[in-house]
């Protein structure tokens, strides 16, 4: 049976090779071609000298920072919460079904909500407001996006606090810290690697939205996932979309590398 072992590993390492190795490669090759397929370094010498794509990165950064920040804000005390209810089981599947709806349904479904008629301004029309425009606005954008991403940063972190040993809870109140000195010093702390998690899970997809900044932001909010997109699908300019991809990839593991978990004493 233990020399069998190692081939069940097979099917693992060819789905990392296949499907994360291999487009890695193909992108990284590809961020050094120009459109008529020569090796240049053009790509990465436009990027980093043009302020439209820096500007582009900043955006990017920015819009994910808040998103994540404005999720996590939510996140937490829901995730709190939940782990005090009877029924948790229950309410933490209802925050996990809307992950089974399509992206592109629920998104076409916040452009009937924030429309000129849509459903916010006919509730504001009862009291006699005129209609806003809430769609393609950076309002509606984080709104979307902060919806989408909500079950992906509540998961981990409920998991987390649903992991924690209620007899520190107990010594805590035994040594005569309060509610708050314990959420403080005991909770909060013992409950930071499902907000790393949780901050992973939501940041990184937050880099590269292209869908919701099209939909729903109407091109106000410019995305280096848009200009991806933009030349890949536009302009067919596949090297410079490449050099971007790479560049959003690098910056993907650093956020894995500032919020992964620490391991001390080599252990």
């Amino acid at each position: 049976m233990k020399k069998m072992q190692p081939l069940f590993a097979i099917p693992y390492f060819l789905w990392l090779v296949l499907f994360v190795f291999a487009p890695v490669a193909l992108i990284v090759f590809y961020s050094f071609l120009d459109p008529q397929g020569h090796f240049t370094l053009t790509n990465y010498q436009t990027y980093f000298a043009s302020g439209k794509y820096l500007l582009m990165t900043f955006n990017s950064v920015w819009y994910a920072f808040l998103i994540t920040i404005i999720t996590l804000a939510i996140s937490y005390p829901t995730a709190y919460f939940l782990t005090k209810l009877k029924h948790k089981d229950l309410w933490l599947l209802l925050v996990i079904l809307p992950t089974w709806i399509n992206l592109l349904l629920k998104a076409y479904a916040f452009i009937g909500i924030f429309g000129i008629h849509g459903g916010i301004n006919r509730f504001l029309g009862f009291f006699g407001l005129a209609p806003h425009q809430l769609l393609f606005t950076d309002a509606s954008f984080l709104i979307v996006a902060m919806y989408i991403e909500l079950p992906f940063m509540i998961i981990p972190i409920f998991n987390a606090l649903e992991e924690l040993n209620p007899s520190l809870l107990s010594a805590s109140k035994d040594l005569g810290a309060n509610s708050a000195q314990t959420f403080w010093k005991v909770i909060l702390p013992l409950s930071m690697n499902g907000v790393k998690s949780g901050i992973q899970a939501v940041f990184i997809p937050s880099l590269s939205l292209f869908m919701l900044t099209r939909l729903i932001g109407g091109n106000r909010v410019i995305t280096l996932g848009t200009a991806i997109e933009e030349h890949f699908l536009v302009t067919q300019n596949w090297g410079m979309g490449s050099t971007i991809g790479v560049v959003l990839i690098i910056a993907m593991f650093i956020v894995m590398l500032l919020t992964g978990e620490k391991k001390k004493g080599g252990k």
